[in-house]
């Protein structure tokens, strides 16, 4: 039996993908919204996360708690303290501890940077989010904050009120 060769066949050249072609998007783990409301925020940092594997199955089941959660500095290296990953149940013996420190994946210059200033000057270091990027590697984005003032509060929502108002006004005389 003898191939015919079609006039269809392909050239060996890559089509080209269209340009309203979607992105991936982050997969969005947990948020610490209560972070945005207590703190200033100064400056933000994506880094990695180490984890083990019943972790990793936890937060694709879209398990986890960053609301008491903060970062510490131990031996030049950042530590996420108080962030809860619940135990994965299908893992069983080889289960993982909820509320265990997690070493958080900085390169040194940034450490230096970012952190230098926070000792400095007495600024916390909160995680703001949790995410799969979209290689799916876990990232945790870290912020640099100073505490708010009951009267910082008080003065924010009331540039915020002011702002609703105008957005209605220009609304209605549309």
């Amino acid at each position: 039996m003898s191939k015919k060769a079609t006039s269809n066949q392909t050239t060996g050249t890559k089509k080209k993908a269209p340009e309203n072609s979607v992105k991936p998007t982050l997969k969005m783990i947990a948020e610490n919204r209560k972070a945005r409301h207590r703190f200033e925020i100064l400056d933000t940092l994506e880094c990695g996360i180490i984890l083990l594997g019943s972790e990793v199955k936890s937060l694709r089941n879209g398990k986890c708690s960053l609301d008491e959660s903060y970062g510490r500095v131990r031996d030049s290296d950042v530590w996420l303290i108080g962030c809860d990953i619940p135990e994965y149940p299908q893992a069983t013996v080889w289960n993982h501890e909820p509320k265990r420190p997690r070493k958080l994946l900085v390169h040194k210059r940034e450490i230096g940077k970012f952190v230098g200033r926070a000792q400095e000057k007495g600024l916390t270091i909160v995680p703001l989010r949790m995410y799969f990027n979209p290689r799916g590697i876990a990232k945790v984005e870290i912020a640099l904050c100073k505490g708010l003032q009951m009267h910082d509060k008080r003065e924010k929502l009331k540039k915020a009120d002011a702002q609703r108002d105008m957005q209605r006004a220009v609304r209605q005389r549309r």
